[in-house]
């Protein structure tokens, strides 16, 4: 858990006023989200490669 308290943390550029995603992207074990308002709440925690394929997608869907 020290590795999730530890690391910075940034907004989603498509998070929409209020209902914020935050990411980690430097953890050891993934990829790291949270609610921003609820950074006490859970965190989902994701492989960098799921992470990775994800990501794929959602460029892959903006663009169909």
């Amino acid at each position: 858990m020290n590795d999730l308290a530890l690391s910075r943390w940034r907004k989603s550029t498509h998070s929409a006023e209020g209902a914020c995603v935050e990411v980690a992207g430097s953890l050891v074990v993934g990829v790291g989200v949270r609610d921003s308002k609820d950074v006490a709440g859970p965190i989902l925690v994701f492989s960098a490669r799921s992470w990775r394929s994800f990501l794929q997608k959602i460029k892959e869907s903006d663009h169909g």
